[in-house]
């Protein structure tokens, strides 16, 4: 294995935190579907987003945050899954602005420049099942 540099370091470490926190995320939640997806419900009750999209959405989230948080942790289709993370964040944040909860949107826009971050210097993606060196033939990769 070649030596990694401090940027790759950075993102490795960087990817797998976020990873690691997208995956909890859906992980604790899943044996507590019900419940969940019940309070979240509640919670947007008086916004004037309907019933009929975010019961089905709360049902979904923790799926969708387990599976992002795997991607990221293996480094496995990273840009998908940073870009899915980060579109994801912008739905979330939405949902707080509804809420009124400006607290919860400051927390989510700290998710939002993560992503971007990421997104942002993925060239330097190591450690990771799809940041293997890709080789340059004539100037072009």
């Amino acid at each position: 294995m070649k030596k990694l540099t401090n940027d790759q370091w950075a993102f490795f470490v960087a990817r797998i935190t976020i990873g690691i926190n997208m995956l909890v995320h859906g992980l604790v939640r899943i044996p507590k579907l019900s419940k969940f997806a019940e309070g979240l419900t509640k919670k947007f009750s008086e916004t004037y987003l309907p019933e009929i999209l975010v019961a089905p959405f709360a049902h979904v989230l923790p799926f969708i945050e387990l599976t992002l948080g795997i991607l990221l942790v293996l480094g496995w289709k990273t840009k998908f899954a940073s870009v899915a993370s980060g579109l994801l964040i912008a739905v979330l944040l939405f949902g707080m602005a509804m809420q009124e909860d400006w607290g919860g949107v400051g927390n989510l826009m700290v998710y939002a420049i993560f992503f971007f971050l990421l997104i942002k210097n993925l060239e330097h993606n190591a450690i990771a099942i799809d940041g293997k060196s890709r080789a340059t033939v004539d100037g072009f990769k």
